[in-house]
């Protein structure tokens, strides 16, 4: 069967996206965007993150370009409340977490403002009046405090002040470093951001990963040398869990593909490595993660040894599988790609996707029921946005400056 770059299934995504940037304007609260329960109403107890809120920038802009209406007011509130309660006008950054009465979390996190930095890139590709100077600030924090120009990489965490960062160093953060930077190169054309998101790539995937058998390591010290116990005794951290995360390989496999195809747009050679180490990501998380206890789904955490240490399946690893079958069959051609996100799309379809309460479960049990051991609620809908438009889309520019370039479905026949 074709899918791919399909008129009548690019319809069917079109359906299903409008159905979930409707789910996702229920977020909006005067601090942010908030935490959504599973019945599509916001969890006040758990405040307003920021990783949370600029997330739905992003989204909201990406909808903005693709002529929602009412899109372009939630990215103007979404610019408002990062200039607003979760922003640090005295030490600079933003805030971890507030709520109506303040500061819940005055930490400053490299994950978090990698975020901020996403989304103030995709609203400057709606025009906002006041997306430019949200991106130039946001880029001023992440030179001043999370690149290291000594590392070549980027820091974890600062405390409210910035005057202490964390001993640790996360290959998640970087992740989602190499993720903002792709979109702020498209945004300024500064070849720097490339260089920066392919050195990364080199360090945490090409040099570490590809000598695991592309179990990627996200733990470690500050001379970049892998931890391998951490949090050994907190297997189902939702940020830092033990082991391995193969969701993140296979998201990071996405990427690369993605920073390959802005090489390429450049007329440049792209390392072959970017593709090679794609594929192994690809397949590392299939062999390791998907159905290895007899049923259907993505484990959330593997050991070192590939096997399961987490089992319950949360839905964005799935959702990013699919973004990355749709880039490498992009690039290659080949079939079983397209074979793989079919069969996503039917487990998806069966069991992830909620047409009673809205939106999708964010996790289910071995028996893919729907339970909460790592997750609670449907946070946002950021993930879900990767498996909907990016399958429509070309692979360089990146998700909102493609859209506003007007490339949505134009390679549908």
């Amino acid at each position: 069967m074709k899918w791919f770059n399909t008129l009548s299934h690019n319809r069917w995504l079109e359906q299903e996206t409008d159905r979930i940037l409707d789910f996702g304007k229920n977020a909006a609260v005067p601090t942010g965007f908030g935490w959504l329960g599973n019945n599509g109403q916001i969890r006040s107890d758990m405040g307003t993150h920021l990783w949370i809120t600029a997330r739905m920038l992003h989204v909201y802009a990406v909808a903005a370009n693709m002529g929602r209406p009412g899109a372009y007011t939630l990215v103007e509130h979404g610019i408002n409340t990062l200039n607003g309660p979760l922003r640090d006008k005295q030490h600079g950054g933003w805030y971890a977490c507030v709520n109506d009465e303040g500061v819940i979390d005055a930490s400053k996190q490299g994950y978090q403002h990698f975020f901020v930095l996403l989304g103030a890139a995709s609203a400057v590709t709606t025009g906002h009046p006041q997306a430019r100077k949200l991106l130039d600030d946001a880029i001023e924090v992440i030179e001043r405090y999370f690149w290291s120009e000594d590392e070549q990489m980027c820091l974890e965490s600062w405390d409210e002040a910035f005057s202490k960062t964390e001993d640790y160093r996360g290959g998640n953060a970087n992740m989602h470093a190499v993720e903002a930077f792709l979109i702020v190169y498209d945004v300024t054309h500064d070849r720097k951001w490339l260089d920066r998101a392919l050195r990364i790539a080199s360090v945490i995937i090409h040099d570490v990963a590809r000598k695991g058998e592309y179990r990627v390591n996200e733990h470690f010290d500050t001379n970049w040398n892998p931890i391998r116990d951490y949090n050994i005794d907190n297997p189902a951290h939702r940020f830092r869990a033990y082991g391995g995360t193969p969701g993140h390989w296979i998201e990071w496999g996405r990427l690369m593909l993605h920073l390959r195809a802005a090489l390429e747009a450049r007329f440049e050679t792209p390392p072959e490595w970017l593709l090679e180490d794609a594929k192994g990501l690809f397949h590392a998380t299939i062999r390791d993660a998907w159905a290895p206890d007899g049923a259907d789904g993505f484990v959330y955490s593997v050991g070192w040894d590939g096997k399961p240490i987490v089992r319950e399946r949360v839905r964005w690893p799935i959702v990013e599988a699919m973004g990355t079958a749709y880039a490498l069959y992009t690039v290659t051609g080949e079939a079983q790609y397209e074979a793989w996100y079919q069969t996503w799309w039917e487990y998806c379809i069966k069991y992830l996707m909620d047409y009673e309460n809205g939106s999708w479960w964010q996790e289910l049990d071995t028996n893919n029921e729907v339970t909460t051991k790592v997750w609670d609620g449907k946070q946002d809908i950021y993930h879900l946005l990767h498996c909907l438009v990016i399958p429509r889309l070309p692979l360089a520019p990146g998700l909102a400056p493609a859209v506003a370039a007007g490339l949505l479905d134009s390679q549908a026949k």
